[in-house]
C-alpha cells in the first residue's frame, strides 16, 4: 500500500486535536518547505528517518530502445534518499 498525502493528513487529524483543514495546512507547509530546500540544492536530514540528498548527474550517452539510435541525455539533478541505520534496523526486525 502506498502512503498518500491524504493518508498523512488523516493520520495527523486522527492523532491530534487539529481540524482536518489545519492538518492539511501542516502537511502542505512541510512538503513545500522540503521542496524549496531541495530545489535550492540543500540536503534534508531527519534524524531517525533518513537523509534526502540532491545529486548532480552529468550528461551521458543513451540509446532510444525503439529505434536503437544513440542520443545524449542532458545533465540533471536528482533526489536520493538514504534511510537511517535506526530505521533500517526497525524495518528488518519486522
Amino acid at each position: 500500500m502506498t502512503l498518500t498525502k491524504n493518508d498523512l493528513i488523516d493520520s495527523i487529524y486522527d492523532g491530534t486535536e487539529m481540524t482536518k483543514a489545519k492538518s492539511a495546512e501542516l502537511v502542505d507547509a512541510l512538503l513545500e518547505t522540503m521542496k524549496n530546500t531541495l530545489m535550492n540544492g540543500e540536503d534534508i536530514l531527519i534524524t531517525g528517518f533518513g537523509k534526502f540528498c540532491v545529486k548532480n548527474k552529468n550528461p551521458r550517452r543513451g540509446r532510444n530502445p525503439q529505434r536503437g539510435t544513440e542520443l545524449t541525455l542532458d545533465a540533471r539533478r536528482v533526489v536520493k534518499f538514504k534511510c537511517s541505520g535506526k530505521l533500517r534496523d526497525e524495518m528488518n526486525r519486522r
